[in-house]
């Protein structure tokens, strides 16, 4: 009598019991895209948004809004002297009255002011929509962490994490979330691109931008042992004898994510180096950016949500360059003019391909500068959680408007005040979502980006 293979062991019993329980876990990730065990395929929102995807800016350190978005012409007339108002909090001492030593104009039709700092930028001031009541609840540059994920105590995902979640991605060779900071990571480090109680597939993807040769910005994107085509032979040969293991697994979507993780990774090889390397860009478009690290960066986030990436973060730099303490004129003349060039050519070329009016453009830092001295050296400014700026283009915002304001000295946010949470409300309703709807459930609770907190800033909307 010929011997009977049992159609399970108990190994294998014991596991597919294991992996019942991991596809209960599994049904929230799947909920936004059918049956499909890719986490990243496209989704649809709760309602048409306009915005398809996102650029965000990050001016980390904080860069005064008193000097770049929010002109004070009532500083002026109480240079050196004690403003006669309430005395706020800082972290270190201030004194008298520091007006603003450059000059704003007008621009554009809107007549929207911008400070001599971004010229360049000031060309797209139509596009742009200035949120001049931000404001926050910390003093110092832990709030970064604050501005990307909502909550500073404990882990919760980053917003392009929530995003990704939530729409998934456009491209299936690319992370759907890539965030670019050269030299090292910023304050806060990971945390502020992470996806925390969220599957690690929404994790944001961290890219050393200061490398200048493409094949060097993603660590092992080429196989250094194998040709291409050989790699394509040997990777069918173990999709075949990884099918053959799921026939016998049928329930476990975690194999089929391992398998598409293989080939994503294997795509990416072509795509990636593609995406990265601006020198592909044709003259008159590099000429438009510019040179340095700022024009890389710009073109490159350019070239990532035209391949259909969702969410790109860019940072200025590593730690907090924009944190002018000491010799404000100097540090925000040379940071305004790495970065204005590229920022005002990012807005222009996002509108000569007709990609302006779906994608989100975001800048900002994590708090503004006082309007006062900062002592003793008495040549910068300390930092002001109570008013700074924001702006934002494209994806839906109306172009050319201000938003909120500050007091005549740029103190705190007096009118329309808009909160961190509040902010994250409209990013989401931007791109389609009902920010109290968008949740995960975790730890027996469901969560959300803006937490029980948010509304949406209906005036900065088309």
């Amino acid at each position: 009598m010929a011997h009977l293979k049992p159609e399970l062991t108990r190994r294998e019993l014991l596991g597919r019991l294991g992996l019942g329980f991991g596809a209960l876990g599994l049904a929230d990730v799947l909920a936004w895209g059918g049956d499909s065990p890719n986490p990243l395929a496209p989704k649809g929102p709760h309602f048409a948004g306009r915005a398809k995807r996102v650029i965000h800016i990050f001016a980390n350190g904080g860069p005064s809004h008193v000097d770049t978005f929010d002109p004070k012409p009532a500083l002026e007339r109480y240079a050196g002297k004690p403003l006669p108002v309430e005395t706020l909090k800082t972290v270190l001492q201030t004194g008298a009255a520091f007006p603003s030593p450059f000059k704003f104009r007008k621009h554009g039709q809107s007549g929207l002011e911008v400070s001599e700092l971004f010229p360049h930028l000031a060309e797209s001031a139509d596009d742009l929509c200035v949120i001049r009541s931000m404001n926050t609840t910390i003093p110092d540059h832990d709030g970064i962490v604050l501005i990307n994920t909502g909550e500073l105590r404990l882990s919760r995902p980053s917003v392009g994490a929530w995003v990704t979640y939530g729409l998934g991605s456009e491209s299936q060779n690319l992370p759907g979330f890539i965030v670019m900071c050269p030299n090292g990571y910023p304050t806060g480090g990971a945390p502020n691109w992470r996806s925390s109680f969220l599957p690690g597939a929404y994790q944001g993807t961290y890219v050393n931008t200061a490398h200048v040769d493409a094949q060097k910005l993603l660590e092992n994107i080429r196989n250094p042992f194998l040709a291409t085509a050989d790699q394509r032979t040997q990777l069918d040969a173990l999709l075949a004898l990884n099918r053959e293991h799921q026939r016998a697994r049928r329930e476990d979507v975690q194999l089929e994510a391992r398998i598409q993780s293989f080939e994503l990774a294997y795509r990416m090889q072509m795509e990636a180096t593609d995406a990265f390397d601006v020198t592909r860009e044709p003259e008159p478009v590099r000429r438009l950016y510019g040179d340095g690290l700022q024009a890389r960066q710009m073109m490159i986030a350019r070239r990532l949500v035209e391949r259909g990436v969702r969410f790109v973060q860019v940072w200025t730099s590593e730690g907090q360059p924009w944190d002018s303490h000491t010799n404000l004129v100097k540090e925000h003349r040379r940071l305004a003019g790495e970065c204005d060039r590229a920022i005002g050519a990012l807005l222009k070329d996002l509108r000569q391909r007709g990609m302006l009016d779906d994608t989100l453009v975001l800048w900002g830092g994590e708090f503004g500068r006082t309007p006062t001295v900062e002592l003793p050296a008495g040549s910068g400014r300390d930092h002001n959680p109570y008013g700074f700026t924001f702006w934002m283009a494209g994806g839906g915002v109306r172009g050319g408007h201000v938003h909120g304001a500050t007091d005549e000295f740029g103190w705190k946010a007096v009118k329309d005040k808009v909160g961190i949470h509040d902010l994250h409300a409209t990013i989401l309703h931007l791109l389609g979502f009902d920010h109290e709807k968008l949740t995960y459930r975790y730890a027996g609770r469901d969560f959300r980006l803006t937490d029980v907190h948010g509304h949406v800033v209906r005036d900065v909307l088309v």
